[in-house]
């Protein structure tokens, strides 16, 4: 499960901060892009695609020590 979480972190980080940069100025499904105001969207982005590798890194470890 927490590797899933990280899964969805990272493409909402990652894809958020492609449409920033991008400059897209399209409707998008970014939720940090929706919720935060416009400086902190690159940040947020960056945050949450490191924390989902984080994430996705422990859950695939811990599955690899413990197969069941």
């Amino acid at each position: 499960m927490i590797e899933v979480l990280g899964i969805l972190l990272v493409v909402q980080g990652v894809g958020g901060l492609v449409n920033r940069i991008a400059g897209s100025s399209s409707e998008s499904w970014f939720v940090q892009l929706h919720t935060l105001p416009d400086p902190l969207h690159v940040p947020a982005s960056i945050a949450m695609a490191v924390l989902g590798g984080v994430l996705a890194t422990i859950g695939s470890a811990r599955r690899k020590k413990n197969p069941s």
